[in-house]
């Protein structure tokens, strides 16, 4: 019972430690190099039931393009939650300009999706030798493999697309698709999600530390 009690801890410790976000596929503009930018807006589209995950994702992306040293703003927090809902895109390449940015991230959520499993209950695999030897081993050993009961887990997929576009010329200068598996909470994926996508730029020779 011990020993099944501090592989379950080991095994939470290490799920806690892993990232639940991935990066599926990334594009960047041939010769790409980074551009100084006067002021950098981060645009979550998202639906509106999942608005407070919009809030975490823009305002954590706009904190990891502050560290590099760019001026970054949420458009939540600038405008207001709704303020590009239903408006053209002349109007809203204006209303993102009249706001002094010359660039533009944008954060979409693609999908998302439920997926439910079944678990079946863990049982140990000890050689005949130990728990046969006596009818006590025996019994409780066959009674717990055909009487406890397994359960079903439900995980949650978001599938991401996140864009960077120069205002000055609206050209795309990057792209980048990823996965989150079952994050958790909203706060946790907004920050995974930004240092992932911030990184990747830098990797990508897109962004640079100021």
């Amino acid at each position: 019972m011990k020993n099944k009690i501090l592989l379950g801890f080991i095994g939470i410790l290490l799920m806690s430690s892993c990232s639940s976000s991935r990066i599926t596929s990334s594009w960047s503009a041939a010769g790409s190099a980074p551009k100084k930018f006067n002021k950098v807006l981060v645009l979550g589209l998202i639906r509106d039931q999942d608005r407070s995950i919009c809030t975490y994702m823009e305002q954590h992306m706009v904190d990891d393009l502050k560290a590099l040293g760019y001026n970054a703003s949420s458009a939540q927090v600038e405008f207001g939650p709704k303020a590009f809902e239903n408006m053209c895109e002349k109007d809203a390449v204006d209303k993102i300009r009249q706001a002094g940015a010359d660039a533009v991230i944008t954060i979409v959520l693609l999908d998302k999706s439920k997926e439910q499993y079944y678990v079946p209950a863990q049982r140990e695999n000890l050689p005949r030798s130990v728990y046969y030897r006596r009818f006590g081993g025996y019994y409780t050993t066959v009674f717990d493999r055909i009487y406890s009961p397994g359960y079903y887990v439900t995980d949650t997929r978001y599938f991401w697309e996140s864009n960077l576009y120069d205002m000055g010329t609206k050209d795309l200068l990057y792209s980048v698709q990823t996965e989150s598996f079952d994050p958790n909470s909203s706060e946790s994926l907004g920050h995974e999600y930004g240092k992932l996508i911030v990184e990747n730029m830098v990797k990508k020779n897109v962004l640079a530390k100021q």
